[in-house]
């Protein structure tokens, strides 16, 4: 194996795989990058978890076909420090030799028979829709999962493929987050699946690392338990998890007694500023909707209270609801408007957030119970 590339793809690639690289004691291969060279002048970056597994290509000049691995951390920051455009790598008895100007290094690895294979998915049947649009709606969406395994089905999301549209949903069990959009093509039918919370906020770092691909599109892919998320150089495949997504249709309210609309730049500040004065470990904010105003009030033993009186737009019943303020300013800071809409029923029931620009996305919160 040998091959000729500019730093810059290099560097770019391995941040792209190198993250899911994981210390096992009973596979040490996991924490090697398997580094693959094609006639086509084509170098495929591949890493594995067992959970994720991603693959990235490149243009590269290539002299001589070959594969290897070696250790993610190691040549991830041994290229970062290089100081030239260009870098050639060889593979030399059982080592990755690298030159880069004055840089001369080797770098111990491994043959490839050990490395896990990532399986392949068929991709006659998907779902297509543009980067950006994913990119928000995975960002509106995920916050809301569990963090933890005491049920595994909530520390994912859901994806329902349906028609012409693609929703997610998440939830902890104390507040859900869903939205809807258009996709541009989709013959995935009536799927359901629970992608894993850890795969998604690693699709959104690779993401985020594309900065100059707004316009392009991603195709989604399933087979029986695997999920591929495939966009411009890369390939991300991840298991799927197994169970049923609660029904959690049911907790959303059909009507409501109460209905605001205020600022939410206002009412963000007005949350942060009773953050101050919450009960330690159970973060409580008490809205109080009276006939003209909105009152945003908490109080401790230990630290005082606070009373915050907002202007808003009432219709319906004077109401109150206190909730856990880390996740009203979550629901909050992922509303894009310059004014939200909180709906409430009464103090046991969830109460709901969302703004009139973005009719296809809802916030619910459960409310902590005096």
């Amino acid at each position: 194996m040998k091959f000729i590339s500019l730093q810059d793809n290099l560097k770019k690639g391995l941040n792209i795989v190198g993250n899911v690289s994981v210390k096992n004691i009973n596979l040490p291969i996991l924490n090697n990058i398997l580094i693959r060279t094609h006639k086509s002048n084509e170098v495929e970056l591949i890493s594995t978890n067992l959970e994720i597994g991603i693959i990235h290509k490149f243009r590269s000049k290539v002299e001589k076909e070959g594969e290897y691995t070696v250790e993610s951390k190691i040549i991830n920051d041994y290229i970062n420090l290089l100081p030239g455009e260009k870098v050639s790598i060889e593979k030399k008895d059982e080592n990755l030799s690298i030159k880069c100007d004055n840089y001369k290094t080797k770098i111990k690895g491994e043959t490839t028979k050990d490395f896990p294979l990532i399986p392949l998915i068929k991709e006659d049947k998907y779902c297509l829709l543009d980067i950006s649009t994913f990119k928000d709606i995975l960002t509106k969406v995920s916050f809301s999962a569990a963090v933890g395994d005491n049920r595994p089905e909530l520390s994912g999301v859901l994806f329902d493929f349906n028609d012409n549209n693609l929703t997610l949903a998440a939830t902890d069990s104390y507040r859900l987050a869903e939205k809807t959009i258009e996709v541009k093509k989709n013959n995935l039918k009536d799927k359901k699946v629970i992608v894993p919370i850890k795969t998604i906020q690693e699709l959104l770092r690779i993401l985020n690392t594309f900065v100059n691909n707004e316009k392009e599109d991603i195709k989604i892919c399933l087979s029986e338990n695997q999920i591929l998320f495939d966009f411009d150089s890369v390939n991300i495949v991840s298991r799927l998890i197994n169970g049923n997504y609660p029904d959690y249709k049911q907790i959303i309210p059909n009507k409501y007694s109460t209905e605001v609309e205020l600022n939410k730049e206002e009412l963000i500040r007005a949350i942060k500023a009773s953050s101050l004065f919450t009960k330690t470990g159970i973060n409580d904010v008490m809205i109080v909707v009276d006939d003209k105003q909105v009152i945003i009030s908490s109080s401790s033993g230990q630290s005082g209270e606070t009373n915050i009186n907002l202007p808003a737009n009432i219709t319906g019943e004077k109401n109150d609801i206190t909730v856990n303020y880390r996740y009203l300013l979550d629901g909050l800071n992922n509303l894009s408007s310059e004014n939200v809409i909180v709906k409430l029923i009464d103090p046991q029931t969830p109460c709901l957030l969302k703004n009139k620009q973005e009719k296809n996305y809802l916030y619910i919160i459960m409310p902590i119970r005096q």
